[in-house]
């Protein structure tokens, strides 16, 4: 298998690799743009305007801020709320790489927060997944000031993003069991090209020490921890994933037994094939994102008055 933004470059591969791995997310951006643009405008003739407010701290550790960029649409609130989280192997990327997705979805009504979280090697997990949750108590907490309707969270994200989303979906708690006592449950994930399970990694290998800090052999217990696919409940989010078929960088099997176990335990699932797309190729797909947009459509509706309170509820 070849280089992956699941497997980043070692050593003095680094600096080779660094113009190719810029120009790659640079055509991320561009052609995201596009496929969200035309994703968003398939779904309303007038897509709503929206203002962003960049740079705002969600979170502080140790003295450094974490950041968000909000994308507020300009209309009356309260909205459902998406958490926007980038992908590149939780060694990379930053908060602009999915600015494409945060602007569609804010055409579309929806109030979206593209966030920065804190990197490997310097920092394992569950720093991103926890950086992660912390956004979401923010947005709960303070999103009422960006219009936010704190019952109607969501989360979407690609590649490594796809894994911290999915991540959030099964493993989110009441605010009774939550540390921050807030609540980290959303009601919705989106979920591209996401890495799901880490526990047929090879015990000796050493392709994820650089994030999860050891091999499966020393630390077992952190690669179960990683696996979104190793913490499904009956009351978990719905999840909606998308995959390349010829994505040779992050199988899709994972992902798709992952849709058909949520749904063996009553969770509202689907999974999206992008016939003959790689893992970049799915990211662009304008049919994906727009399956994408309506998913969230269903799960982030209202909940009816006196209405069942599961996230579940189709």
């Amino acid at each position: 298998m070849g280089r992956s933004p699941i497997a980043p470059p070692q050593g003095g591969e680094k600096a080779s690799l660094r113009v190719g791995v810029e120009a790659h997310w640079l055509m991320f951006h561009l052609a995201g743009l596009l496929a969200l643009f035309a994703a968003a405008h398939s779904l309303a003739a007038e897509p709503a305007p929206f203002l962003v407010t960049r740079n705002l701290t969600y979170a502080d550790r140790n003295g450094t801020r974490l950041l968000l960029d909000a994308y507020v649409p300009k209309a009356d609130g309260p909205l459902p709320a998406v958490l926007v989280v980038h992908g590149g192997a939780w060694v990379m990327g930053d908060k602009d790489q999915l600015a494409a997705y945060a602007k569609g979805l804010a055409e579309q009504g929806f109030a979206a927060f593209a966030i920065n979280y804190r990197l490997a090697p310097k920092s394992k997990h569950p720093a991103q997944i926890e950086d992660c949750r912390e956004a979401i108590r923010w947005m709960r907490t303070t999103g009422a000031k960006h219009k936010v309707d704190p019952d109607r969270i969501g989360a979407v994200g690609y590649s490594a993003g796809g894994h911290l989303v999915s991540l959030l979906a099964v493993t989110g708690r009441d605010a009774q069991a939550d540390p921050g006592k807030v609540g980290t449950r959303i009601r919705a994930a989106v979920a591209g090209g996401a890495p799901v399970d880490f526990r047929e990694v090879p015990r000796d290998a050493g392709l994820f020490t650089y994030w999860l800090g050891d091999t499966r052999a020393k630390a077992p217990g952190l690669y179960v921890d990683a696996s979104p696919s190793a913490h499904l409940t009956p009351d978990d989010a719905p999840v909606f994933f998308y995959h390349g078929t010829k994505d040779w960088l992050v199988p899709e099997a994972p992902a798709r037994a992952m849709s058909q176990a949520l749904m063996k335990h009553g969770v509202a699932s689907a999974f999206h094939t992008v016939k003959d797309a790689d893992h970049i190729g799915a990211a662009l797909s304008a049919e994906a994102l727009l399956e994408g947009i309506i998913f969230f459509k269903r799960h982030l509706r209202p909940r009816p008055p006196g209405g069942a309170t599961s996230p579940k509820a189709p």
